[in-house]
This record gives structure tokens, C-alpha cells and sequence, in this order.
């Protein structure tokens, strides 16, 4: 009786570990998500686009940048799938610089 009570209780540790594992998971790659975007606005606000998607790309493998550049201000949108499929995103702001 007591073998199954003890089987049952290190399974439910072994679930709660895991999840939380998958937890630090996610609020590490939301982080990578908030810096990539913050980064792609400054190189966009400077004119390197170009430059930003890449770096974006470098910092948060497998994400979905979007750069929208609307009058006087540029907006970057990072996405990307977390562990067991939660949605991670991140949105940045920038001014363009005088050129």
C-alpha cells in the first residue's frame, strides 16, 4: 500500500518538476523575445534594418520578426512558440534617427 502511495507521489513530483522546468523555460525565451525586439528598433531607428531582422534572428533562433516603420516611429514585433506551445511575444518602439 504504501509502494503505490510513494510510486504515485515521486510521479506527481517528476509532472511539477517538469512543468516548472518548462515554465523557466518560457520566461528565459520571453526575455530573448524583449531584448531582440528592443535591439531590431534601435538598429531599424539608425537605417539598418536590415542589420536588425538578422540580429533579431540571432538572438531568438526561429522567431518572427516584424519591423513596421510608420511616419516618425518604428515598431518591432518579435513571436515565436515557447515550450508546449505557448505563445511568446514582445513588442519594441523606436524613434528614427535624423539622417
Amino acid at each position: 500500500m504504501v509502494t503505490v502511495e510513494a510510486a504515485i507521489a515521486v510521479c506527481t513530483l517528476l509532472v511539477a518538476l517538469g512543468l516548472a522546468a518548462n515554465g523557466l523555460t518560457a520566461v528565459t525565451e520571453q526575455m530573448r523575445c524583449a531584448d531582440a525586439a528592443r535591439e531590431a528598433a534601435r538598429l531599424a531607428a539608425r537605417g539598418e534594418r536590415q542589420r536588425g531582422e538578422e540580429a533579431a534572428g540571432r538572438i531568438v533562433g526561429g522567431a518572427n520578426v516584424v519591423i513596421d516603420e510608420q511616419g516618425d516611429a518604428i515598431e518591432v514585433v518579435v513571436s515565436k512558440r515557447g515550450p508546449l506551445g505557448v505563445p511568446l511575444s514582445a513588442r519594441a518602439f523606436a524613434v528614427p534617427e535624423p539622417r
